[in-house]
């Protein structure tokens, strides 16, 4: 009989203090909790109740946080908490959109109208800087990669987006201390570094890099980021040079890249899917399709950075001039 009573007081208090408008439990409530617990004959019955308790509070936290309402996962029932379900998105056949890294409103077609031999000669002695920093670069990668065209646009996507992230990240800081707006360059610097991260994320699918290429990757992007940071903050018309430079190499490996899928040197497989619905490529496409459309991103980001480059160089700020949003 004592033992039965025990338990009964335990269960009220635990349904009390577990119950409670705000889940939580008063001082007072822990300490009659803790003396029924070191009681005779309370220890035992009030073991199983508090375990019966964290069975029910588990099963309440495989709940998921999700929009479905009613949908299961498994066995585990989908409830939205915090009001941000997930967009429930298809294709225009109707079929289901799986990227969760890019919507079908982020996607477009290429413009392969592009002029691809455009070309900033240098004339200062800064466009010279960054016009031989940017050709002394390409000696290692020619010596490492050869002709392996794949992975050398795989390790090439890894360095070109770092800079549309530095300049749009202090473009955001300056435009934050100088309560000022940008002319819309942040949001065309962050739009530049999302698409070269697009290309780095098709080019995945295509060449699986080894355990010293991707060891690679990380040292001359830890490399190449702080010393561009460092160019950004002491001259914004250096290092939008030296963007426009990198694009303008971008082209001429993407040109090769080609040249060896002709010649059959390269297989020519089928496009990654992700490809397909980035730049809205037929269901046919095929890996040359890939790299005309991603050449023709970077002849783009070559002509914003050189227009970047050339604002400051006549004495003027980027937020003067409108950014050329959505130019890809």
């Amino acid at each position: 009989m004592m033992r039965r009573g025990s338990t009964t007081v335990i269960r009220s208090i635990l349904t009390t203090t577990t119950t409670s408008p705000r889940g939580f439990s008063t001082g007072a409530d822990k300490a009659v909790v803790t003396w029924w617990m070191r009681s005779s004959g309370g220890a035992r019955n009030a073991s199983t109740v508090a375990l019966g308790a964290d069975k029910e509070e588990q099963r309440k936290e495989e709940t998921v946080v999700n929009g479905g309402g009613g949908e299961r996962k498994g066995n585990k029932e989908i409830t939205s908490y915090w009001g941000v379900p997930p967009s429930r998105l298809t294709k225009e056949d109707g079929t289901e959109w799986k990227w969760n890294c890019f919507r079908p409103w982020e996607t477009y077609q290429a413009d392969l109208s592009i002029d691809l031999k455009k070309h900033h000669k240098p004339t200062t002695w800064l466009d010279k800087f960054a016009y031989y920093a940017v050709k002394s670069l390409r000696l290692p990668t020619d010596i490492f990669f050869q002709r392996r065209y794949g992975c050398r646009a795989m390790m090439l996507e890894t360095v070109a987006a770092v800079p549309g992230m530095v300049g749009g990240m202090l473009l955001h800081c300056k435009s934050l201390r100088r309560f000022e707006h940008s002319g819309g360059w942040i949001k065309a610097l962050l739009e530049e570094a999302e698409n070269e991260r697009m290309h780095l994320m098709t080019f995945m699918e295509v060449a699986k890099p080894k355990w010293y290429e991707r060891a690679l990757v990380f040292t001359v992007q830890g490399v190449f980021f702080n010393a561009y940071f460092l160019a950004y903050l002491a001259s914004p018309k250096l290092a939008h040079r030296i963007t426009g430079y990198l694009e303008e190499e971008a082209v001429h490996s993407y040109t090769e890249f080609l040249k060896e899928l002709d010649k059959g040197n390269i297989e020519n497989v089928k496009a990654p899917a992700i490809a397909i619905d980035y730049w809205r490529l037929p269901a046919d496409a095929t890996l040359r399709d890939v790299v005309m459309v991603v050449r023709a991103d970077e002849a783009h980001h070559r002509d914003v950075n050189h227009f970047a480059s050339d604002i400051h160089y006549q004495g003027r700020e980027l937020k003067d001039n409108p950014a050329p949003i959505g130019y890809h």
